[in-house]
């Protein structure tokens, strides 16, 4: 008769678990929180022991391990709303069973003498380096998959929406998330989002936005003084269009909502367009991917300040 010291099957459960819900927060590109991670992987150790004693029997059911993979991912990703959560607990079990093949394919290999399965738990004489190994080989066939399958992307994953406020009044648009946009302020080297000046509208005042022109040209007539330090001058470059210009107008904020993520950016400033961006107006404005990397360092610096 083996001995199980439920120590170990705690510790392999907890550091499977804990891998598995790093890599899904990787695949996703989300804020990595260690602490909600190790609360939520040892919930799923402590389930898995409870299991195996067969405690409760009704541990042992499916609905229950569906119950406890919800909570599970709710604690380490806290997600906004029900559809966050059902894409993060779909990815979550995805990796999941990746995960469980490069182990099962691990133990083939090395064919322990004594493993068997009881109550939905795995037990045997396996040293935990096998069971970190598989997970450290699924990590890495999960993102290299992923990561094939994000270059496929068409342009119609490549939207969101976002809120631009300035002086108290908000515009949503459709946005679409151009890599080949790489334009920035000059001076300051913020990034710029390229909007339509229709989409404008109702947050700007006519006398700028009829003029844009000849305040380009110098004219500062038309200029009303709350707008006078918002106002700028942003040099571009575009096929068949060597060396234009663009009246830029920083903004109080934009929000920049995804399907996992909703960001708020400060540091960024909006280029008036004024034609059109899309001849079907499937979009209204074009952002570059280092908006995202504008807001997470807006972010880590805010951490930063507050400690």
């Amino acid at each position: 008769m083996m001995t199980i010291y439920l120590d170990v099957v705690l510790l392999e459960n907890l550091c499977m678990n804990y891998i598995i819900l790093f890599a899904t927060n990787y695949i996703l590109k989300m804020k990595a929180h260690h602490v909600r991670f190790m609360l939520s992987a040892l919930l799923g150790a402590i389930y898995a022991i409870v299991s195996y004693m067969n405690i409760l029997p009704i541990y042992s059911y499916w609905i229950t391990k569906i119950i406890v993979s919800v909570i599970m991912v709710y604690i380490a990703y806290y997600p906004k709303n029900g559809k966050q959560l059902l894409k993060q607990t779909m990815l979550f079990y995805l990796i999941s069973f990746v995960f469980g093949g490069c182990a099962f394919a691990l133990l083939y290999i090395v064919k322990p003498q004594e493993i068997w399965f009881q109550n939905g738990v795995f037990i045997g004489t396996y040293p935990i380096k096998i069971t970190i190994l598989g997970a450290i080989l699924g990590f890495t066939i999960s993102s290299i998959t992923f990561s094939l399958i994000k270059k496929r992307l068409t342009k119609k994953d490549m939207f969101c929406k976002i809120s631009i406020f300035i002086e108290g009044k908000e515009s949503n648009l459709k946005a679409m998330i151009d890599t080949g946009n790489i334009l920035k302020e000059p001076i300051t080297q913020i990034p710029v989002i390229i909007v339509e000046k229709r989409a404008l509208s109702h947050i700007l005042s006519p006398k700028i936005l009829e003029h844009i022109d000849e305040i380009l040209g110098g004219d500062a007539d038309n200029i009303e003084p709350k707008y006078a330090t918002r106002l700028r001058i942003i040099p571009f470059s575009s096929v068949g269009k060597e060396n234009g210009i663009l009246l830029g107008i920083k903004p109080d904020k934009v929000v920049v909502t995804t399907d996992e993520t909703e960001e708020t950016i400060r540091q960024v400033i909006i280029g008036i367009y004024t034609k059109e961006l899309s001849k079907r107006r499937e979009y209204s404005a074009l952002l570059g991917l280092d908006i995202f990397e504008r807001s997470k360092d807006e972010h880590e610096f805010s951490e930063t300040i507050g400690r």
